[in-house]
């Protein structure tokens, strides 16, 4: 009887530190996809806003373009304006040349004045509109000098990114195959505390060993005993600090 608990026991034993094992080796598959990504560093996100930058720089040029078409064409009617304002004015002279009386005249005097302030304030709107266009052009210059600049910046950053992600991308496609064959094995509740005590952690490791006494992630000191828990791998046992999985440094050497 007493053999078949010690058997019991020894596979209760045997699970535990297979989890343990199971969870140390995928926390050094997932620290070696964060080296690959750190290696990357803000590449991805630098991309990323250089291409926003570069559609809003463009959104900005066409819109100022746009601009530049309607002020053109207010420019454009205000001439005609003038035209037909100088016909108008020709056409009221001839007929002045041409009156029975002064009231007559003073119609037409009225009808000329009116005509030529009208080609003064068409000339005024104009200079206006010729101003405008002027002040948008340049600031399509601008802008434009700037999208090449940002573009030139965007090409730059894209040959650095795939040129890392060329030298890593076999490796971390393998990385995460590995991962993906661990945590199969490991059961959906502990898998999913170990991914999120990960998401928590400052550095992404959320199994860690025991190192002179202290937890390998927060250093803060072990008791004796519960050191004693963690060599025996009897059960998982999480730090009460920082809340990482402890491992004994004998999984890590014989894993390592």
């Amino acid at each position: 009887m007493a053999e078949t608990k010690k058997a019991a026991s020894d596979v209760v034993e045997l699970k535990v530190e297979e989890k343990l094992r199971t969870l140390y080796k995928l926390q050094k598959i997932n620290s070696e996809i964060d080296k690959i990504r750190t290696l990357r560093g803000e590449l991805p996100l630098e991309v990323q806003d250089l291409e926003d930058e570069i559609a809003g720089l463009q959104t900005r040029i066409d819109k100022l373009q746009e601009e530049v078409k309607s002020l053109e064409t207010a420019e454009a009617n205000k001439k005609n304006e003038i035209i037909l304002a100088k016909e108008h004015i020709k056409k009221y002279k001839e007929q002045q040349d041409n009156v029975r009386n002064n009231r007559e005249f003073d119609s037409l005097s009225k009808e000329i004045e009116y005509q030529t302030l009208e080609i003064e304030l068409c000339e005024k709107r104009i200079k206006e509109f010729q101003a405008q266009v002027k002040e948008k052009a340049d600031l399509i210059e601008e802008s434009k000098k700037k999208l090449d600049e940002r573009n030139n910046d965007l090409e730059s950053k894209k040959g650095e990114l795939e040129e890392i992600t060329a030298d890593t991308q076999k490796e971390e496609e393998l990385l995460m195959a590995s991962r993906l064959e661990y945590e199969k094995k490991i059961e959906e509740r502990l898998l999913t505390a170990y991914k999120k005590i990960r998401k928590n952690a400052r550095n992404g490791l959320a199994v860690v060993s025991v190192e002179r006494d202290a937890c390998g992630g927060c250093f803060n000191q072990i008791p004796p005993q519960r050191q004693l828990d963690i060599r025996s791998r009897k059960k998982i046992i999480v730090c009460e600090y920082c809340g990482r999985i402890l491992v004994d440094k004998d999984i890590v050497e014989e894993e390592n």
